[in-house]
């Protein structure tokens, strides 16, 4: 599951690009990064990739998850997941009713269902936290929570938005290592746009400067 960006690029109203064409080829289970300066697209880009992109703007170039042209396709039939800087919880759910929500349409059955939810907070040290408000987790276990709610999913690629920038160097070092582990376990590529140099060197892919366009 290979996901490949061929003279990509991303325009507001007709006028210039964001950021110069991007060429880039994120293989299974690795962690390519995007960065540059604010406002320059990033997010955007993920956007674009995700299907979310805003009315407005244009998108050129070509975006394939292993062969197949994204750009056809509306956004819940890319099987793309997101992860935010915030967690992104649902307030009204307790912890395990938010891994549900995530569940692919092939888990059926109370049991099953409850069964793989179990195993995901298990997975995410979040064991006998199901019944919990997610307001009264930490950062760190929301963000674990999310991922996991995420990867329920089962998607094909991952998208990461600025996903630690909020968290304390602790915290933040210790949900990389959580994320990345997991994306190289479910052998799926991804790309993580952030500021953080620390973020790219850990993620240990490609790293592409949007300024540049190159890799």
């Amino acid at each position: 599951m290979t996901l490949d960006l061929h003279d990509v690029a991303v325009t507001w109203k007709g006028g210039a690009p964001l950021f110069p064409p991007l060429t880039l080829s994120v293989q299974p289970g690795e962690v390519a990064t995007v960065m540059g300066p604010s406002g320059i697209g990033k997010s955007t880009l993920l956007d674009a990739i995700g299907g979310h992109l805003a009315h407005g703007f244009a998108l050129s170039g070509s975006i394939r998850l292993d062969g197949t042209d994204l750009t056809t396709l509306p956004a819940e039939a890319r099987r793309v997941g997101l992860m935010f800087q915030d967690a992104g919880l649902f307030p009204h759910l307790s912890v395990g009713d938010n891994l549900a929500f995530g569940l692919a349409r092939r888990v059926r059955g109370r049991a099953a269902r409850r069964a793989a939810v179990a195993e995901a907070l298990e997975r995410a040290g979040l064991a006998g936290l199901s019944d919990r408000d997610p307001a009264t987790l930490s950062g760190g276990q929301q963000s674990r929570a999310a991922l996991m709610r995420t990867l329920l999913a089962e998607p094909r690629a991952l998208l990461l938005d600025e996903p630690f920038s909020r968290l304390d160097a602790a915290l933040r070092s210790e949900l990389r290592r959580f994320t990345f582990e997991h994306i190289r376990r479910r052998n799926i590529p991804a790309l993580m746009v952030t500021h953080d140099a620390v973020d790219a060197e850990a993620a240990g892919g490609p790293v592409v400067d949007l300024t540049a366009g190159a890799a």
